[in-house]
């Protein structure tokens, strides 16, 4: 079947649809919907598809789009819900089912024909994790639904009508900052995070901290703490905790109010100069001390399982740093396996390249700004390379990576620096750099994609065509050795049972070790790892350094969240039925 994405961004869920449909052999092309009506009109009539289906849209589709074509929108409410600010509302008012609708385009927005939905139960979480776990799971649980109703000849879409019992959402307004304001005076910490996460990644919640207004994103109840509502009472792992008429909340992440909208979200005490009294946290102590603990570990049954929960998967220098001592304290324990179980809706996506542009921040000359950027990039490139290092180096245990979160560029090649990869279905990969300014990377993914990928000439095409693959699609390279279709809750059980059972049988971990001693010894003899490293970083030099300044006009670009930057077109790589109209540009 012929199927044309149109998504206001290529973002995860689209990148999910995208996998699942080119998984399943079915002819698939990507349009983004900015605000040029008649060029997307223009990619349809290209592209003349079976059926168009909109995971991600925040602009209503063309009527002469969806008048001659069916036209599917993924809304990501209940039956009869219709909010541009649907999961807002739903967090905001504790409801414990929600769900995914599939329906048709129509005049009124989200009142078209329903096609298919999928209901689930709710989590106490942000907006985000909502959306990348549930939403999406039922997401694609819809999608497959869709596709036979489709090919039936039998279905037909049922209107929308409020008078049918079985129809609980019902027509919500746009949520404004008015609607998420915080009363330090009245609300409970509760209340409060409950406000922020549901805002957490847009558009987060406008208030004032130390004199200044930020909007405030990644928000915990802070037990066990107590202090003058709105005030600022300490700090720990860069979050800093703020009274509340019952106790207190803390705030990781600020992002502060610019006219020009060129704040940059960063950890809290990056922006903040207060003299805030500091929570230590023992790294060396089991479990997570604190919510707003990035780092932890447990040891169950003589396996250490190593957590790194970092904000969208972005690890900076200090927290690559910290990671790797974490990760050496383990690697010195009497343990026969270590776990790196990553953050859970995102295990990474590599360096933090927010950090690295706040870096420049204060620069009086561009060149002085880019120097700092790039030494930034430097040491952060250099700090996540060593925990590779360390992890690939690691010979007398056993190293599981376990992917339920989606993982991109380096952030997905550090987990594959493991042993053994476990992965679960539904979830997004991006194992490239390059639509980052042409970025080469480095974290040994060289190495990995030459021992990993039997064709080179599919490991050449992942590092080029930067496109999402799924697990499945890994698994079928070599770059995953084990997908499991399960949700969070099966999928953890089932890894725990699999890797306590490879771990405690004394003859396959023994063999194990003693393959993977021969094995480093061989690729070193062959090849150092380090070799890799060099030639890695030469090229990382040149992006980072170089008279070409590409990778920091990308990541600025991607830090602000510049969309039309392709003067609205959709990049090539993803919009097939395009790929002529470039050649005879060039041409």
């Amino acid at each position: 079947m012929k199927i044309l994405l149109v998504s206001t961004a290529f973002n995860g869920l689209t990148q999910k649809f995208f996998n699942e449909l080119r998984d399943n052999n079915h002819d698939v092309s990507v349009e983004l919907h900015h605000d040029d009506d008649q060029h997307l009109i223009d990619g349809v009539e290209r592209f003349d598809p079976d059926i168009i289906v909109c995971p991600f849209l925040t602009k209503k589709i063309p009527a002469e789009i969806y008048n001659k074509r069916l036209c599917i929108i993924v809304h990501p409410g209940i039956r009869g819900d219709r909010s541009a600010s649907s999961l807002d509302h739903m967090i905001m008012r504790n409801d414990a089912e929600w769900g995914v609708t599939l329906l048709q385009a129509d005049d009124e927005m989200d009142a078209g024909d329903i096609w298919t939905s999928h209901n689930f139960q709710t989590r106490w979480t942000t907006k985000s994790s909502i959306y990348n776990r549930e939403i999406s799971d039922a997401a694609l649980k819809s999608l497959k639904t869709l596709l036979m109703c489709v090919s039936s000849t039998h279905f037909k879409p049922v209107p929308l009508d409020y008078s049918d019992p079985s129809i609980k959402g019902s027509f919500q307004p746009f949520l404004k900052q008015a609607d998420r304001k915080i009363d330090w005076k009245k609300d409970t910490a509760e209340l409060i995070c409950r406000k922020i996460r549901a805002a957490d990644g847009t558009p987060g919640v406008l208030d004032i901290v130390n004199g200044k207004e930020y909007f405030l994103f990644n928000a915990y109840v802070a037990k066990d703490f107590s202090g003058k509502p709105g005030v600022l009472i300490a700090q720990a792992n860069k979050a800093v905790c703020i009274g509340t008429v019952d106790g207190g909340v803390w705030i990781g992440h600020l992002k502060p109010k610019t006219a020009d909208n060129t704040g940059i979200k960063l950890p809290a005490m990056l922006h903040l100069k207060a003299q805030l009294p500091k929570v230590d946290i023992d790294y060396q102590k089991e479990g997570r001390q604190l919510p707003v603990q990035e780092v932890w570990h447990v040891i169950e049954n003589n396996i250490a399982y190593l957590h790194f929960e970092f904000h969208n998967g972005a690890m900076s220098t200090e927290q690559c740093n910290l990671m790797l001592d974490v990760y050496r304290y383990l690697k010195s324990l009497n343990v026969k396996a270590i776990v790196l179980m990553g953050g859970e809706d995102c295990f990474s996506n590599g360096i933090h390249l927010n950090t690295i542009e706040h870096a420049g921040a204060f620069s009086l000359t561009e060149n002085e700004k880019h120097k700092k950027q790039a030494d930034e990039s430097w040491a952060n490139i250099l700090a996540i390379n060593k925990i590779v290092n360390e992890i690939v180096n690691t010979t007398d245990k056993m190293v599981f990576s376990v992917f339920s979160g989606s993982a991109g560029a380096g952030g997905f090649y550090l987990g594959r620096a493991a042993d053994i990869c476990y992965a679960r279905k539904n979830i997004a990969i991006n194992p490239h750099y390059r639509n980052m300014g042409g970025l080469y990377g480095s974290e040994a993914h060289t190495y990995m994609l030459k021992k990993y990928v039997k064709n080179q000439d599919e490991a050449r095409k992942l590092v080029t065509k930067c496109l999402p693959i799924s697990p499945v699609k890994a698994h079928a390279l070599g770059l995953i050795n084990y997908v499991l279709d399960m949700d969070h809750s099966d999928f953890y059980n089932e890894i725990r049972s699999q890797i306590n059972k490879t771990v405690h049988d004394e003859v396959v971990f023994s063999g194990f070790i003693s393959q993977k001693n021969f094995d480093r010894k061989k690729e070193d003899r062959e090849k150092p790892l380090s070799s890799y490293f060099e030639e890695e970083l030469k090229e990382m030099r040149i992006n980072f350094y170089g008279k070409d300044r590409s990778y920091h006009y990308a990541r600025e670009r991607f830090v602000f969240k510049v969309t039309k930057v392709t003067c609205g077109k959709t990049p090539s790589n993803i919009a097939f039925h395009r790929k002529n109209e470039e050649v005879m540009a060039a041409g």
